[in-house]
This record gives C-alpha cells, structure tokens and sequence, in this order.
C-alpha cells in the first residue's frame, strides 16, 4: 500500500468521520468522547463493511435482489451499531439512538455536501472510483472501448440547446464545445411516446403501438405498455433476439430488454423470479453505510421542495398549470433522487465490470415536465441533476477497466399547455358520451396519468415478485388480465364483452373504440350510426382534427376541410397545417397499423404559442404532433457520423432509424459481430 492509497483512505473516510461527529453534538444519546473518535468509528465500520461485503454477495447471489435489499440494510444497521456499542470510547443509549444516527448523518451529508457546493452522485461511487483509480491498467491491446448510452427521457432538442447555452448543462456543453461530441436532433414519430420509441430504439421495431395505452380487440381489455404483463407481451412481440443489446449488452430501468444478457429494472422482465438482475448488483446502494439513507434523506427534501415550487406556481398565477397534489410530490421524490441514485449505483457497477453496452433511462426530466411545465426552473433543475449524472460517469469512464464512449439521447420531446379539460370544462370520454346520444353506454376509460409510476413499479414488482404470500400479491396485480399495477392510480377496468365505447387519453392524443361494432369501424358506420359525434367533437375548444378510416382510406377531418392521407391530398382547409409536413405520413401509418383505433382525436396547436392540449390531465405532454414533442435528442462522438442513407429532410426519420444508427456504430466499434 503506498502513501497515496493511505491518503486516498483517510480522505474517503472524512465525510462520514465528520457527520458522526456533528451526530454526537445533536443526539443526546450518543457520546464519542475525543474528537478523533468519530474517524475511528468511521474506519471500523469501512472495515466491516469490506468484510460482510463477500458474504452479503453470495447470498444476493442465491437469493436475488430483494435478499439484497433486506440484507443491505440489516447489515447497514448492525454494523454501525455493533461498531458504536463495542468500541470503548463510544457511549450510545439504545438501538434507537443507533437508528436516529442514521437520519441525522444523512441529513448532515446532505447540509455539508450543499455547502460545499457538491451536488451530485459521485458520493455514491467514490469509493469505488478510488479502488479503480489506483488499479486500473491499460485497456488490452485492440480492445473495444464500450458505449454507455444514456436515454434522458422527454428532452427536447430545442431544450438541449437552450440549456447549453443558460449553463443549465454544463457536461454536455462541454462535449459539444470542445468537438467531443455532436448534438442532432431526430423526429420521434407519431405516436411519440415512450413505448413506441423505446420499442424501435432497443428492437427495431414498434410495430402494433398505437399510444402508450390501447384496447386490443382479441384480448378485450386494455394493454397498457409499464404494466409488466403488458411490456412483456409488447416485447415478445418486437424483438427477434438480436436487439440494441444483444451480446452482452446491459439494460437498465427501461420498459424493454433490447434482448440484453443482463436486464435490471425493466419493465418486460420485471415480477419474474430474477427478472430484476443479479441481487449482487444492488449492494452498492442497499449495503454501503450511509449511502441509502443519504438517498432517502434526499428524497424527502425533494418531496417538501416540490411542495413549494407548486404552491409558488399558484401564489404567482403561473399559466398553464395544473394542481400537483395527491400521491405526485413522493413520486418526484422517488424518481428524481432514489431511483436516479440507484441508476448509478448500477451503471457504475457494469462500468467497473467491463460491460460492453450499457442503456440506462433517467426518467427525471419527463416526469416533472409532465406536472410543472416543459421549461419550468423545477424541470431544468431536473435536466441539470441529469448533467451532474454524466459527469460522475465521466469520471467513472477514466477509472474503468475498459475505455467508455457515451451517446446521450431522448425518446421524443415534450410540449405544454392548458388541458381539454381547462378548455372545455369536462373530459374526453365526457365529450364523447355526450356527442354519441346514447342513454348509458358501457365505458371503459384511461385518461389519468400513469405513465410516471412505470419505473417505480418495475422495482416493486420485482423486489415482491419472488415468493411468499406477498410475492404471490404482486404477481396477481402486476399480472393478469387487468395488468394492474402495484401503486399508482387504479386500473380503468377489464372491459369485456359489454363495453360499448373506450375512450383513451396519450397526451395530446386521444383513442376511441367501439368494441362491441367489432373491427375497423369506417367513418361511414361512424356517420350511420353516431351522426353527431364527429361534428360535435371538431366543435369542443381544443380539437383540431379527427382520424377515420372510409372506403377512400384514413381521412384527417377538420372543421373545414379534409386531408386524403393515403393519397396526400386536401379537400377545403388543410387541418394539418399548423402540424408541418410530416403530420400526413406519421398519421398514415398509425391509422393503417395494428391496434388503430376506431378514431383518433388530435388537439388543436397554438401557433403563437406552440400549445397543444392533453386529454390527459398533464399541462407538459406527449403522444401526437404540435410543439416540441417531435423534436427528440441524439447527442453522439463527433467521430461516429450519421450515415446519409439514413436521414429524411436532415434528421433520422423515426426511432426504427436511430436503432439502425446505432447497430451501425457497435458494429464499425467492434461491439457487435453477429456473422459467426
């Protein structure tokens, strides 16, 4: 050991050391006597912690990750507590003194951190960038250096340059700037949400996704795409085995596998016996001293600071808005903080093993986007957060064992306004029932927000999912015909044989069905049977157009004209005007998909403000056209181009087209070699 692993030690032991320290000053209950004590107490417990950590590995190994959960935090405890109980110079009163040390030293991380002007994850991988810092060798001769690609979900492309230029970002302004990297953009189809974009990113396809939710006729009930059932279904549906991550590849918190060796949090994979990974992956996060409780610490202040930013957005009369109470401020909390965290903790963890690829999904930005507005201070401090998280895998890249490159991208984008429902005073499905003028029809209907509990839902299901009576609880909810979730809002129902009408809500795209006329109903039976509905829904403030199908093909129909989508032509006043010109293509081909709806309903775009309007109750949305939510984001080295043949009018048309990019640049870096 030389003088600087010794230096190394002590400075990695300093924080906690002081935060022990200013616990004894706090807490009665707990002495530590001289003033070196607390760096004593410190250097023990590193100790035991590199000691149980062998053991708490294999029995992740046999028991998977919720034994690693459990396991870490029970060893967390007992070691700090034993170490405060046997040392002689330590006096501590009881166990629940050893627990509320805990907290306090967490929120004392937390305070001298912010002091000190380090806001980020790095604290989560310190220890482990010392280690490889002082180990690390020369990558092997002719070795490829591996790819990390970090999908920052929701962010615009005209939000990425903004916040390059506002200093919002300072990593990713520094990769451009310097000519590491360069920043495009690519246009995320109709519909842009993220099932469908993730679908053609990690398997080439999303063939089938109409909206992030839908009705499928044969299985009658609702396939809503971050219920685990469903994602499951979804994926066995577009993968052929050879995905993004085929070969080795890592997937983390994502709704899909891309078919990787190694999938951790993803939602097709989550509830089955192992389907959250290898239980040893977690402890870094579940078993480090101090490390989960700063997190949940954390996590708390982000619950109260979200608590605040709402109600400064009412007392200052911001507009559009939308009320961000109920169960959303802990879901901030979770995403924006522990599940960013724990995405950390993982990718470092493949980083340091020498993964070829890695996709990870931070979903921080999209979810406060969704509740706060699209460039609100409270999302770019998300955006931000995520930065900070590029930097610490920047430096984790240089201490690796291997070289890492890194493509940052997004599934689509985000657009804002007032809902239909500020408009018009009443829901979708309640405009529609009111246009149909049938006394009471069967409805089965999806408008809340569900889209944000997904990556929550992938842990729990997994973490549940693994026997026992309870384990056997979150498989009926998170499997089945319903597909339900664990937490989060209630499912809409199972529809069934009797259910005349579904209406659902994607953003500012709304789907109707009519089961009970069966498949593909025309707008000739629509006008037959329902005379008033189509003229009464282009008559609700905030629609703009509606997508039929006829003898003539899919029509997009406004309030005063037509567009002929199969043959590019219009009748009247185009409604897709304000849209641009892809709005025809990207709308042809979802109507004439698999699982279209019966009708599509499409939200009117301010042109002066480039608001649209969600079906949902979200005032930052994504699902059809208009806006930003189109302009998605490939930040990529500046040596890997964007291959010609590829490009439609500049861009990458399409997330099916960003995926070839991507094979194409594994396969020129030597990650990808399927000809054998």
């Amino acid at each position: 050991m030389t003088h600087r692993d010794v230096r190394d030690a002590v400075l990695g032991l300093l924080p906690t050391a002081g935060a022990l320290t200013a616990a004894s000053w706090l807490l009665t209950g707990l002495s530590l006597g001289q003033w070196w004590v607390g760096l004593a107490v410190a250097a023990v417990v590193a100790v035991a912690d590199g000691l149980s950590r062998p053991v708490l590995r294999v029995l992740a190994r046999w028991w998977g990750a919720v034994a690693a959960l459990i396991l870490g935090v029970v060893t967390q405890v007992l070691i700090v507590g034993l170490v405060l109980i046997g040392l002689p110079w330590v006096r501590v009163h009881s166990w629940v003194t050893v627990l509320t040390t805990f907290a306090v030293v967490g929120v004392v991380s937390v305070v001298v951190h912010w002091l000190l002007g380090v806001n980020d994850s790095s604290y989560l991988v310190a220890d482990l960038l010392r280690r490889a810092r002082r180990v690390r060798a020369a990558p092997a001769a002719g070795a490829p250096a591996g790819l990390v690609i970090v999908q920052v979900d929701g962010l615009p492309f005209p939000l990425l340059r903004h916040g390059i230029h506002s200093g919002v970002l300072p990593t990713l302004a520094r990769w451009v700037r310097s000519g590491s990297h360069d920043a495009v953009g690519w246009w995320a189809r109709v519909p842009s949400t993220t099932p469908a974009s993730q679908a053609a990113l990690l398997h080439g396809s999303n063939d089938g996704i109409p909206a992030f939710r839908w009705y499928e006729q044969a299985l009658g009930r609702l396939v809503v795409s971050n219920r685990p059932a469903d994602a499951a279904l979804i994926e066995e549906r577009v993968s052929d085995g050879r995905g993004l991550l085929a070969g080795g590849g890592v997937s983390i918190a994502n709704m899909f596998s891309g078919d990787a060796d190694t999938a951790l949090m993803v939602m097709s994979r989550a509830g089955r016996r192992g389907g959250l990974g290898p239980g040893g992956d977690y402890l870094r996060f579940f078993a480090r001293p101090f490390i989960l409780v700063r997190s949940l610490v954390l996590t708390a202040g982000e619950i109260v600071k979200e608590l605040h930013q709402g109600r400064q957005q009412r007392m200052r009369g911001v507009e559009p808005r939308i009320h961000r109470h109920g169960a959303y401020p802990l879901l901030r909390g979770l995403t924006n903080v522990l599940l960013r965290d724990l995405n950390v903790a993982l990718v470092a963890e493949h980083m340091m093993r020498g993964a070829p690829v890695i996709f990870v999904d931070f979903v921080d930005y999209d979810e406060i986007a969704h509740h706060a507005g699209v460039a609100r201070p409270e999302s770019m401090d998300a955006l931000a957060g995520v930065d900070r998280v590029l930097g610490t895998l920047e430096q984790l890249a240089a201490a690796a064992p291997r070289d890492y490159r890194f493509v940052v991208l997004s599934d689509h984008g985000q657009s804002q306004g007032p809902t239909f429902r500020q408009l018009s005073g009443r829901t979708l499905e309640e405009a529609v029932r009111a246009h149909l003028a049938l006394p009471a029809p069967v409805t089965l209907a999806a408008t809340s927000d569900v889209e944000g509990w997904g990556p929550v839902n992938a842990l729990l299901a997994d973490l549940l999912g693994t026997g026992g009576p309870v384990g056997r609880w979150a498989a009926r909810r998170s499997t089945g015909e319903s597909a339900g979730m664990l937490v989060g809002p209630p499912d809409a129902g199972p529809g069934g044989d009797r259910t005349d009408l579904v209406v659902v809500g994607s953003g500012n795209l709304g789907l109707i069905w009519f089961p009970r006329l069966g498949d593909h109903v025309t707008l000739e039976d629509l006008q037959e049977r329902f005379p008033a509905l189509i003229p009464g829904l282009l008559g609700e403030p905030g629609i703009g157009f509606v997508v039929a199908g006829s003898a003539r093909g899919p029509l997009a129909i406004g309030p005063r004209g037509v567009h002929l989508l199969a043959e590019d032509t219009v009748q009247g006043e185009d409604p897709l005007g304000p849209f641009g010109p892809r709005a025809a293509r990207d709308l042809l081909r979802v109507a004439t998909g698999t699982n279209h709806p019966d009708l599509y309903v499409h939200s009117t775009l301010d042109t002066g403000t480039d608001e649209v309007h969600a079906f949902e109750e979200l005032v930052g949305c994504h699902g059809g056209l208009g806006g930003w939510q189109n302009q998605a984001v490939l930040v990529h080295p500046a040596g890997w181009t964007v291959d010609e043949e590829l490009l439609d009018d500049g861009e990458l048309y399409g997330a099916d087209a960003v995926h070839r990019q991507l094979i194409r640049w594994l396969e020129r870096a030597g990650l990808r070699d399927f000809s054998r």
